[in-house]
């Protein structure tokens, strides 16, 4: 009989997914969801970090473990649910991995159970809690939006070489970047990489020991540490993607605004500038709440490490590229209010001057009266 290869690589593949469910959220508290109790998440930086660490703590929910047969047999899936106050809730699933290939991780890029994809399975447990969020949330999305997903394989460390020995995370990187590329861009056949897309798909990463190493993509991501450290990292990728996702839906929202207001200046009569005015009032303080709340969940600045990985991430991600279309936007919408607001101050001064000319011809015809 053939012997089984030895199992090199032990850890697990964590799939972020963020979804817009609603405008806002109520600031009411929720003790339990969907038959589990609301807790507040908690969680100390293991890397060098400032003496006063903030860390945005949202609620969560730890949902009871199943057994789902993976790609690779049976496997035992948790997954957590994390309440943000910007009407977003963010889901994530972990799935454990013990393989003698790193290639063969490339299987859990987009996971199929033999009962179904976990996609689908999301989407059914992201509906479930929108449904039961329902008096919470302001203004729902009237159907589900696509979720916003990030996929992360993570690696318990020490690392092992050729002849399975513990090595250097960073060292190990190099010798294996090709493959790491084509993990993270799903590519089965690694040789098809060039070497400028291998370099260009690992080449944000960072190492903060010697046995540690994350190397971010805009789609995936892979993380070597010791499997107690993996959560620190795993949120700061976590907001990162819930950020991107409220970005985009604001940006969708503003794309709206913005049409609707265009439509509404070129109708022939106008609609009730009073009412185009108070709505566009309206985005101005609502985009000005939203954006101090997003900035609230991610206050990572310095030079600490978990800040350098917020940093790379979102270069990764454009978020500044967000925040830059949404601003132009936003200006846009300020200067049609300014505009509107100018002309609305017209009117009513050309208004007050026939009323005083209307007044002094009245007061004239009274006197010219009296006089006869």
């Amino acid at each position: 009989m053939n012997a089984q290869p030895a199992i090199r690589y032990r850890g697990e593949v964590v799939y972020l997914f963020a979804f817009d469910v609603a405008y806002d959220t109520a600031r009411k508290p929720i003790r339990e969801l969907l038959g589990q109790p609301v807790a507040q998440f908690a969680m100390d930086a293991s890397k060098r970090s400032p003496r006063q660490l903030f860390f945005y703590r949202p609620q969560m929910v730890r949902l009871p473990p199943m057994e789902r047969i993976g790609p690779l047999g049976p496997v035992r899936v948790e997954q957590v649910i994390k309440l943000l106050p910007v009407g977003a809730i963010s889901i994530s699933v972990r799935v454990p991995f013990a393989v003698a290939h790193f290639e063969e991780l490339v299987a859990f890029h987009d996971l199929q159970f033999s009962n179904g994809s976990l996609h689908n399975e999301v989407q059914r447990l992201a509906q479930a809690v929108t449904t039961e969020l329902r008096g919470h949330l302001i203004r729902p999305q009237l159907q589900l939006p696509e979720e916003e997903a990030y996929t992360v394989f993570c690696l318990a460390s020490p690392v092992p070489n050729a002849d399975n020995h513990p090595m250097n995370a960073e060292q190990w990187f190099q010798e294996h970047r090709l493959q790491v590329a084509a993990l993270l861009t799903q590519e089965e056949a690694t040789g098809r990489l060039s070497k400028q897309e291998a370099e260009e798909s690992t080449a944000r990463y960072l190492s903060y020991y010697d046995n540690d190493l994350v190397v971010l993509d805009w789609d995936a991501a892979l993380l070597v540490d010791e499997p107690q450290d993996f959560d620190e990292t795993l949120h700061i990728m976590e907001l990162a993607n819930l950020q991107l996702a409220e970005l985009e839906a604001y940006d969708r929202l503003l794309d709206d605004a913005l049409e609707r207001s265009y439509r509404d200046l070129g109708e022939r009569p106008l609609r009730s500038r009073g009412h185009i005015l108070r709505e566009l009032r309206e985005i101005r303080i609502d985009m000005a709440r939203f954006n101090d709340e997003l900035s609230n969940t991610t206050k990572f600045f310095g030079d600490w490490h978990l800040a350098r990985i917020y940093e790379k991430i979102s270069s990764r991600f454009h978020l500044a590229d967000w925040h830059r279309t949404i601003d132009g936007k936003l200006k846009t919408l300020d200067d049609l209010y300014q505009i509107l607001k100018h002309d609305q101050n017209t009117r009513v001064m050309l208004w007050l001057e026939i009323a005083i000319v209307l007044l002094f011809v009245i007061d004239l015809l009274i006197l010219i009266v009296g006089l006869k």
